[in-house]
């Protein structure tokens, strides 16, 4: 049991070692493409500006029959304590901000830039549509409001600084001091020593859970 364990996260990491590899050749093409897309935008915001305005329309009306869907879920806690939703969450792309039933959000309509999750940490609050957009692409999502430790924020700040796919920022409304998200999943730990903590990135680090898997997590928003 314990070899097939070891066998499960040396693949694991092996996996997410080459899809940061093939994300930062992507990275490297992008900036040959940089030039070429730079003359097609002028074009695009000509024909973009029409269709945005229809768009938005349609938006509006998608967005709000998802954040009924949404809100007519739950969390249901499992024998690890970790919470899932109980309904499938949407994946629309939206302009506008979203209200989710839950703080963190763990999934449904979201920006269609995500927040920048490799290994990123923010001192600052960021916006929940770029956040649920990176726990699309396979991230792991730590929060943290003002009742948390200094000690546990620092230790956590280092460990999501060594992980891809993951991110860290303050929520100051979020019921609990220290709380981990994944797409769909979430869970509240005692402490940056609390065993659950590796547990939760061990399984939702570009777990099975993941939308996208091996989406990128580089070239979005930073802060």
């Amino acid at each position: 049991m314990g070899s097939a364990k070891k066998t499960e996260t040396a693949s694991r990491k092996a996996r997410i070692e080459e899809m940061r590899r093939a994300e930062q050749a992507r990275e490297r093409r992008n900036r040959v493409l940089t030039i070429t897309a730079s003359v097609l935008v002028v074009a695009g915001l000509v024909a973009g500006g029409a269709f945005l305005i229809n768009s938005q329309s349609d938006d509006k009306d998608s967005s709000a029959a998802s954040d009924s869907k949404a809100a007519s879920g739950k969390f249901v806690t499992g024998e690890d304590g970790v919470k899932k939703w109980s309904t499938k969450l949407t994946q629309n792309h939206v302009a506008k901000d979203v209200t989710y039933p839950m703080e963190p959000p763990v999934g449904g309509d979201h920006n269609q830039v995500w927040m920048n999750c490799n290994g990123d940490v923010y001192e600052k609050a960021i916006k929940n549509e770029n956040a649920v957009h990176s726990l699309e692409h396979g991230a792991v999502w730590v929060t943290y409001n003002s009742k948390a430790p200094d000690a546990d924020v620092k230790a956590l700040t280092e460990k999501v600084k060594k992980t891809p796919y993951s991110l860290m920022s303050p929520v100051e409304d979020q019921k609990d001091p220290i709380m981990l998200s994944a797409w769909g999943h979430q869970r509240t730990v005692k402490g940056a020593s609390d065993p659950d903590v590796a547990a939760f990135f061990e399984t939702f680090v570009q777990g099975k859970q993941t939308p996208e898997p091996g989406a990128a997590c580089t070239n979005g928003l930073a802060q």
